[in-house]
């Protein structure tokens, strides 16, 4: 207890003279910038910290006095006095032996521990039980914005010429803005490119989800060196597929199959939702488009009168959910539905939906981009890619 009190008076202490330093020099950065004492201090707190929990478990192991040297931190060089132990079997965690850069240190797992979710408050507390030291919210921001650089690169880099398959979709969030917490589209742009990779496009946020915006969206894609999309699989929001053809104008939209269910069972009470869905199956699962068409006729037949907007939802729709029975039976399985940037969404989503709202546009794409760089390393082709592309080579 007395520890703790000491260490907060230190900190307390510090920031103080940070502070007097900032208004004195009017500099955060450089080795006499305001931030350079702080980061030393958190630095050697938390190798203090490591190294008592180190000597608990490799007795009679005891302290050996202390190293120096300078790290490079985003801050400007600071000097660190390292401890050392007898055995020589003491490697930080935060700043390991030989490595003379925090980047892939504390700034990285802050870093680390923002991509899958967790709240400012949360990384403070996390950093604070494992190093023993504290952190403020107002750092975390600084370190997060350490990226911006690399975002905006990101976001203006060159694209490819062709994208066999792009799956377009929205996703919502809640984002303080003027002082209100307002509901603000996340517009995610998901290819697949000639070598069968996956790669997320683009992150475009708007107030609302409109057709309008996806036409600013696929021009600015165009703009970045697109220059044909094969196929683009989107949901049926009004005006999206004239938006697409405005800028791609040879490129095929299939509406998304997942969607449209989803939709069409709003019409349909729960008792009748299990047959509906096996009957659906025989629209979307034939061979043909002509078996297809009287999968749809039956359909008809059978449910048209008690749900009436239900099939009316399929017939209205039909030319745009039946695009895919143009192409291989290989291919149909790629592009009838959006389950590829439906199931990055839902990846998207397990990080945050602890988050009630962003306090900024800012914050939520620099979570989105770390989100989505960290799923990205677990993307894989289509195991049939050869013969997918292969068969579009010959097509177009």
């Amino acid at each position: 207890m007395e520890n703790s009190k000491k260490t907060k008076e230190d900190l307390e202490q510090l920031f103080e003279e940070a502070l007097n330093t900032l208004k004195r020099t009017k500099k955060l950065e450089g080795t006499d910038g305001a931030f350079t004492p702080l980061v030393k201090r958190l630095l050697e707190a938390s190798m203090e910290g490591e190294m008592d929990a180190h000597l608990t478990t490799s007795r009679p192991n005891r302290r050996n006095g202390k190293g120096k040297k300078q790290v490079k931190t985003s801050f400007g060089d600071v000097p660190i006095e390292t401890p050392r132990d007898r055995d020589g079997t003491f490697d930080p965690d935060i700043l390991p032996k030989r490595q003379r850069s925090l980047g892939p240190g504390l700034e990285q797992k802050i870093l680390s521990l923002y991509s899958i979710g967790m709240s400012y408050r949360d990384i403070c507390s996390h950093i604070s039980e494992m190093y023993g030291m504290d952190i403020s919210a107002a750092q975390i921001t600084a370190i997060t914005d350490r990226i911006w650089p690399e975002i905006e690169e990101w976001r203006s880099r060159a694209l490819d010429g062709v994208y066999p398959f792009v799956w377009l979709d929205a996703m919502f969030y809640k984002v303080k803005q003027d002082g209100q917490i307002k509901s603000m589209a996340a517009y995610l742009v998901l290819g697949m490119n000639t070598e069968g990779e996956k790669d997320l496009l683009g992150i475009y946020l708007a107030e609302a989800e409109s057709s309008k915006f996806w036409l600013s969206v696929l021009t600015d894609l165009q703009l970045r060196g697109v220059k044909d999309i094969i196929i683009a699989c989107i949901d049926n929001l009004k005006g999206f597929k004239d938006a697409i053809k405005a800028v791609f104008p040879r490129t095929d939209v299939q509406l998304c199959i997942v969607h449209q269910i989803r939709n069409a069972l709003r019409y349909v009470p729960f008792n009748d939702s299990r047959e509906v869905l096996r009957d659906m199956k025989e629209i979307y699962r034939a061979n043909t488009i002509e078996q297809a068409e009287i999968g749809l006729e039956s359909f008809e037949n059978k449910w048209g009168k008690k749900h009436p907007a239900m099939v009316r939802s399929w017939k209205t729709n039909w030319e745009g959910l039946s695009t895919f029975y143009n192409y291989h039976p290989d291919i149909r399985y790629i592009m009838y539905t959006t389950n590829s940037i439906e199931g990055f969404n839902r990846q998207i989503r397990k990080f945050t939906k602890s988050k009630g709202s962003f306090p900024s546009e800012r914050a939520l794409y620099k979570l989105l981009y770390l989100v989505s760089s960290r799923l990205a390393k677990k993307w894989s082709r289509p195991r049939s890619w050869t013969k997918v592309i292969s068969i579009l080579a010959l097509t177009y």
